[in-house]
């Protein structure tokens, strides 16, 4: 089957994926030489009266919550559109930021309406890429024929909008998301046509058993990342540690970084040095990183390095060579992080059960059985009156928990009396479980502080005021916010 690329782009009513939504959906199929093949997908995606949105994100995007009501499908609707029309074989998804941030949303997009979370993006020799560390290597690496931007306070920025303004590309609207796709189309290209083999180069190692035979070759290697500072153009070399416990990847080691320092902290001094802190005087953090395969990191052998290179990333290579040489001699090293995972993993796993949890979020908590797949696939085309028939049927208590959910945000007009009863008391909850500081009040609560700002534009009082009247419009009649 030929492959092609789906370049796409959410907009969403926030920034967290196990809690908000998203709005809309935009794509452009193209083919390997990024000429489009088909017309773009532009959907809106309603918001259900159980969602608010953060009022930051709409002040940034412009939808509001009552344009995807008017114009907007449901997410059910979205999906079946999505699986027969868009996620077909030999699709390469790719965006901009897509696999930290867009991938996410989208994950659980299909978890919640009972579609696995993973297939859309590897069966049927489905795959995915992400252009932001593309753009990373190719500043750092083989930046010549590019524009670089910088940021107002003159630091290098590799944000989407900064490169089509500097390298004069069509990026008429920024943050709306057909803009946002065709924008990241003429980057691709750029880099397409001025550094052609270190884009096909990137492209090819999206294979995730590229990338873990030359991390696991255990010799160092070049790595972009956005944890790494922007001094260095995001990059440095690194070399595998140990394999990650639970993640389809490893735990590479920063040989910018005198390893001698922390030869001799134990795995609860190594924990604490490995977490970030905004602390100016602490002591230098620990220069561990997770690299995870099937990510599509952007990462070279060595020899990319040319002199140029080393120069515009400030690596000397002697000074990589005897860290290496140095960690190699720490033999216990690997154990003493393993052991500090596993302290950092007790201390998240504490704090997730702190926190309050719903179903809704809880994607990661395991993989769904084959079994229950199968009630999936049959729950999705049921009709809507005998949704609740199936609740027996699955296995995993999260599927129980979400079917209610998921008959009620797409076939509200379905729900039995008793059904609308707790859908009722769902909302409730939802948005006034805490008092003062439930959701609903955090939101009015948001807009009162933008409201009040100084330099809000008339465009932003507009949706400010949408905002409002969208809250008050699914405000429980208990409400006393």
């Amino acid at each position: 089957m030929a492959a092609s690329f789906l370049f796409y782009d959410l907009e969403t009513s926030g920034f967290n994926p196990r809690e908000a939504r998203i709005m809309q959906f935009a794509g452009q199929r193209t083919d390997m030489d990024l000429q489009p093949v088909s017309d773009p997908v532009n959907i809106l995606i309603r918001l259900t009266p159980d969602t608010l949105p953060d009022p930051d994100a709409i002040m940034v995007t412009g939808i509001t919550p009552q344009s995807t009501i008017a114009d907007g499908v449901t997410e059910a609707e979205f999906l079946k559109q999505f699986t027969e029309q868009v996620a077909t074989p030999g699709t390469i998804f790719v965006g901009y930021n897509t696999v930290r941030f867009d991938d996410e949303f989208m994950r659980y997009l299909h978890y919640r309406n009972f579609y696995d979370a993973y297939e859309w993006q590897w069966k049927d020799e489905r795959s995915r890429w992400d252009l932001l560390d593309v753009v990373r290597m190719t500043r750092a690496l083989r930046p010549d024929g590019i524009k670089w931007p910088f940021s107002p306070d003159g630091r290098p920025s590799n944000r989407l909008e900064l490169m089509t303004a500097v390298n004069k590309l069509d990026h008429v609207n920024a943050h709306d998301a057909l803009s946002d796709v065709h924008a990241t189309i003429a980057v691709a290209k750029l880099i397409q046509t001025k550094q052609p083999k270190l884009f096909q180069f990137l492209l090819d190692m999206r294979d995730k058993r590229k990338v873990a035979a030359l991390v696991g070759d255990k010799e160092p290697f070049v790595y972009c990342s956005g944890k790494y500072p922007g001094e260095f153009e995001k990059t440095t070399a690194v070399v595998y540690l140990a394999n990650h416990p639970k993640k389809q990847g490893a735990l590479v080691y920063d040989l910018r970084h005198d390893p001698t320092e922390f030869a001799e902290l134990t795995p609860k001094q190594l924990a604490e040095r490995w977490m970030f802190t905004r602390d100016e005087n602490a002591p230098p953090r620990l220069p561990v990183k997770t690299l995870q395969y099937n990510r599509c990191p952007a990462v070279a052998p060595m020899g990319v390095l040319d002199e140029a290179s080393q120069k515009r990333i400030k690596i000397d290579l002697k000074n990589i060579e005897a860290n290496h040489q140095k960690l190699a001699s720490l033999r216990d090293f690997p154990q003493k992080l393993l052991e500090a995972l596993s302290l950092l993993d007790k201390k998240q796993q504490a704090e997730l059960i702190a926190h309050e949890q719903n179903v809704d979020g809880q994607l990661y908590d395991g993989f769904i059985s084959d079994v229950d797949k199968n009630t999936m696939r049959a729950a999705r085309v049921a009709n809507p009156d005998e949704l609740g028939s199936f609740a027996p049927g699955f296995h995993d208590e999260r599927l129980k928990a979400l079917l209610p959910l998921y008959k009620a945000r797409n076939y509200p007009n379905a729900l039995t009396g008793e059904e609308r009863a707790a859908w009722e008391q769902f909302c409730v909850q939802r948005l006034l479980g805490g008092g003062q500081q439930s959701r609903l009040a955090k939101y009015f609560g948001r807009l009162q502080a933008l409201a009040t700002s100084s330099g809000i534009t008339q465009n932003q009082q507009y949706l400010l005021e949408e905002l409002k009247l969208y809250g008050e419009s699914i405000m429980p009649a208990e409400a006393d916010v």
